[in-house]
């Protein structure tokens, strides 16, 4: 069923136009991936779709009664509001349709004229199918689901919003739009604020919704793991391709060669013609000359294709360390809590190392303590001979905000050096032009990336340190630099939440999880597969936890924490049978014209009703996990 349409749609603002006469569909189910260049106007035609902007031209179709709402980038909450309060709030509607069924039964009992008492019992009948449809009778459960996988605790649950971080603030704008579950969701760039472990629960929810979805996304393996279907807007066009993104990513360049082929066969074939009605315009097979230049004016044109070019990133030529770069024992580091202890590894020259980890868990620190800029709290890190490094900060406070870029890249001019080879370096990384005199407080995030890794190159340094490099770069940077550092002949050290960029980039990850530094032979797609076989091998010993375990081992990680008592299956089997027989006895009143006569019975029925089923729903709950867990 088509959700929403959108025909001949055009916005321009005074830079020019961003797009023009682009038209699509969304259906129920679909879940489709936006994509393109910074500046194309992705979050733009979101607010035209979600009617919080008018386009130029064309217009937006909303199948009857369907709802559509955007994720706020910025926070819009009641002050003095708690944390569960403001996110039940996205289910008001469904709060209110209860009220309104509880008063129309009320009503339905009253009534004696037979016209308002069947007006009245259909009314009733489309109000319960809506609370059905939306599974609207267990909302603190769909609340407390909704925020414990976005990453809050639930001793936070009562505190006011406001005294939350503003990344915390967005994630409860992601938690209200998932409850409120508009039939299309767009959203723009939801994983951001998200740890790993969130960001695979909304993975994981979002596939099991029903409703359409459109997503501006910069995370390339979220993508892949969510979407159904890519929309490239680019060069003011919107282009649709089948599949996630890899297959998106191999498309686009398939397309590409396939209508240049063709736009080239054209042109060939226009030149010999044109070359033919030159040489026999004033012969004798001028009437066949005119009756091809007449056929030439009918020809339809084949467009000439374009392509997203991503910069050339190259770090260039690096003098060779020693074969051992880093040989770390015992490594402990802490400020106010101890951040991490007893880490050990080695790295070799031609590595490529990842850091991986939640905010705030100290990746940061050991890049500074790995570079001797901090010293350790114990253990010891041994650099190799003739390592250099060169350190990439994610803030980019390395970089002179009021000097002029060329001026930022190369501090030190050398008089040897011409101020072309200058913009050539610059040009690798996508500055051209006027960009390379302007200051660097007027670049945007993307462009200030490139120039602080640019300013690597001319360091000439062989290790290189980079802390988050993919923040701001789009998805063709992106890619280039992923190529430029797999050509690199140094090595590498790159902290990223980029799951996608870590898997294409590194050969070795240290992963914080649970207090520890895990090291890892391989990259991130390594690193789920082992994490998948820990949690199957400790299936068992889960449902063995009772059998007693040597003082010296570890307790095991569970596979899933309990969320209720503990209780046998076949008591749990039991009461399930009961309320099941209850619910069936319930929804044989309901359907009797006798109860509405009565409009407390009414009331109380209902209110059994919708007690009766959620318990049972949360039996169902307990019940499943008896079986896993006991």
């Amino acid at each position: 069923m088509i959700l929403l349409s959108c025909t001949g749609l055009s916005r321009s603002f005074d830079a020019g136009p961003l797009f023009e006469d682009i038209g699509f569909e969304l259906h129920a189910g679909e879940r489709v991936g936006l994509v393109g260049p910074n500046g194309v106007g992705k979050t733009t035609l979101l607010r035209l779709l979600a009617g919080l902007d008018a386009p130029d031209a064309g217009e937006v179709r909303l199948h009857a009664g369907a709802r559509v709402a955007l994720l706020r980038q910025q926070p819009d909450y009641v002050p003095g509001r708690t944390l569960f309060a403001e996110a039940q709030s996205a289910l008001q509607a469904f709060l209110s349709a209860h009220d309104e069924m509880v008063r129309t039964a009320e009503a339905l009992a009253r009534s004696t004229n037979p016209t308002e008492h069947k007006a009245l019992a259909e009314r009733y009948d489309r109000l319960n199918e809506l609370l059905r449809h939306h599974d609207a009778y267990h909302v603190d459960h769909r609340v407390e689901e909704v925020l414990d996988g976005l990453g809050f605790d639930r001793q936070d649950y009562d505190r006011p919003v406001e005294t939350f971080s503003g990344g915390q603030q967005s994630r409860l704008m992601l938690a209200k739009l998932l409850l409120a579950s508009p039939d299309v969701m767009l959203l723009d760039e939801p994983s951001n604020h998200l740890d790993i472990a969130a960001t695979r629960w909304l993975e994981s929810y979002l596939v099991k919704q029903p409703q359409a979805m459109l997503i501006v996304s910069h995370d390339r393996y979220f993508l892949d793991q969510v979407v159904t279907k890519i929309f490239e807007l680019t060069g003011r066009k919107l282009t649709a391709y089948p599949g996630n993104y890899r297959t998106y990513w191999r498309l686009r360049q398939e397309r590409y060669e396939q209508q240049r082929k063709a736009w080239e066969a054209q042109q060939e074939y226009i030149a010999r013609q044109e070359e033919y009605i030159r040489r026999v315009h004033y012969g004798q097979l001028h009437r066949q000359a005119q009756s091809r230049r007449k056929a030439l004016e009918r020809l339809e044109l084949v467009e000439r294709p374009t392509f997203v070019e991503a910069p050339r990133m190259h770090f260039g030529e690096v003098r060779r360390s020693g074969d051992i770069v880093l040989h770390v024992e015992n490594l402990a580091k802490g400020y106010d809590r101890p951040l991490f202890s007893g880490l050990s590894f080695t790295l070799a020259r031609g590595r490529r190392l990842g850091i991986l980890g939640p905010n705030g868990c100290g990746k940061t620190t050991l890049l500074r303590v790995l570079m001797g800029q901090e010293p350790p709290d114990a253990g010891r890190v041994q650099r190799g001979h003739l390592v250099e490094f060169g350190y990439y900060d994610q803030h980019l406070k390395l970089l002179p905000e009021d000097e002029p870029v060329i001026q930022a890249v190369w501090p030190d001019l050398d008089p040897s050096v011409t101020e072309q080879r200058i913009r050539d370096l610059l040009g690798r990384f996508g500055l051209s032009g006027d960009q390379v005199y302007q200051p660097v407080r007027e670049l945007s995030g993307g462009e200030r990336s490139r120039v602080a890794l640019a300013r690597l190159v001319v360091q000439g340094v062989n290790v290189l340190v980079l802390d988050e490099p993919t923040n701001h770069l789009d998805l063709w940077a992106c890619d280039a630099l992923e190529q430029a550092l797999l050509e690199f002949q140094g090595t590498v050290i790159v902290v990223s939440h980029d799951r996608y960029f870590l898997n294409r980039v590194v050969d070795m990850l240290l992963v914080f999880e649970d207090g520890q530094v895990r090291v890892v032979h391989g990259n991130y797609d390594t690193y789920e597969r082992l994490r998948a076989a820990a949690v199957e091998e400790e299936g068992p010993r889960v449902r063995r936890r009772d059998e007693p375990r040597p003082a010296a081992e570890p307790p095991a990680p569970r596979k899933r924490k309990r969320r209720f008592p503990y209780r046998k299956v076949e008591e749990l089997e039991a009461d399930i049978a009961a309320a099941e027989a209850h619910l069936r006895e319930l929804e044989r009143r309901l359907a009797s014209p006798d109860l509405y006569r009565d409009g407390e019975r009414v009331k109380e029925a209902t209110r059994d009703f919708a007690e009766t089923k959620a318990r049972l729903a949360q039996l169902y709950e307990h019940w499943e996990e008896a079986v896993e867990l006991n």
